[in-house]
């Protein structure tokens, strides 16, 4: 069921598959038993026509979960409604968690949790550009009545406005100690910039402005020259 990969550069992605997972795999061959994936072991791992839902071509990229078959051979499937559900009733709100970004949808971004569930990133939570395939950290928002899940790509409590704040920081290094948003600057441009809702970003400045790390003004942020230098 499996066959030789050829010799070519592992990606970061194919090097980081292992059974169990949910991962974007390239597709090096395809033959009349399916195609083959390279997933980082000596040998591709086979994605039977009965598990595809569309025929993949080589050189692209397909999005599978990995498990073994009835006689303990290493696959790969397609389908990820089989192995993927969206009741996760042993997650809670403010887990760390796995994603895979699955899709986008007109709510957000759909995503695989822990490699077990579905998940959702709405778009006001997307702090960050999301591509298929990508493996990142994220938290549970809430676990709904019906055990669904909502999913935040920052932490809660105190260490989610250190995130924010180390994006603001990283922000005015990028900028020369000066960025155009303050208090009263519009909700979509610190959205735009940052990534992140404007009330989070005006508690993250303030946090900021007490540790005498920024200056505010009503429509911008300064570094304070020196600030960052001990």
């Amino acid at each position: 069921m499996t066959r030789d990969a050829r010799p070519s550069h592992l990606s970061a992605i194919d090097a980081a598959a292992r059974m169990g997972d949910v991962a974007y795999l390239t597709v090096t061959a395809v033959n009349n038993t399916g195609a083959f994936l390279r997933w980082g072991q000596p040998k591709d791992v086979l994605l039977p026509y009965s598990e595809q839902s569309f025929r993949p071509e080589v050189g692209k990229r397909v999005l599978v979960k990995l498990y073994e078959d009835d006689q303990g051979r290493p696959v790969a499937s397609m389908r990820l409604e089989r192995f993927v559900t969206d009741e996760a009733w042993e997650l809670a709100r403010g887990d760390q968690v796995t994603l895979v970004v699955a899709e986008r949808t007109d709510l957000g971004m759909k995503v695989v949790v822990n490699h077990r569930y579905w998940g959702l990133v709405y778009q006001d939570d997307l702090t960050q550009p999301l591509r298929r395939g990508q493996t990142l950290a994220g938290y549970v928002k809430q676990r709904r009545d019906d055990g669904r899940l909502d999913i935040s790509l920052l932490p809660p409590g105190e260490a989610r406005l250190d995130v924010v704040g180390d994006k603001v920081l990283q922000a005015l290094r990028e900028s020369g100690g000066y960025l155009p948003l303050g208090d009263k600057s519009p909700a979509h441009e610190i959205k735009a910039r940052l990534g992140v809702s404007k009330s989070a970003y005006k508690q993250a400045i303030g946090r900021l402005y007490k540790r005498e790390l920024i200056t505010l003004e009503p429509y911008a942020i300064r570094l304070v020259p020196g600030a960052l230098t001990s």
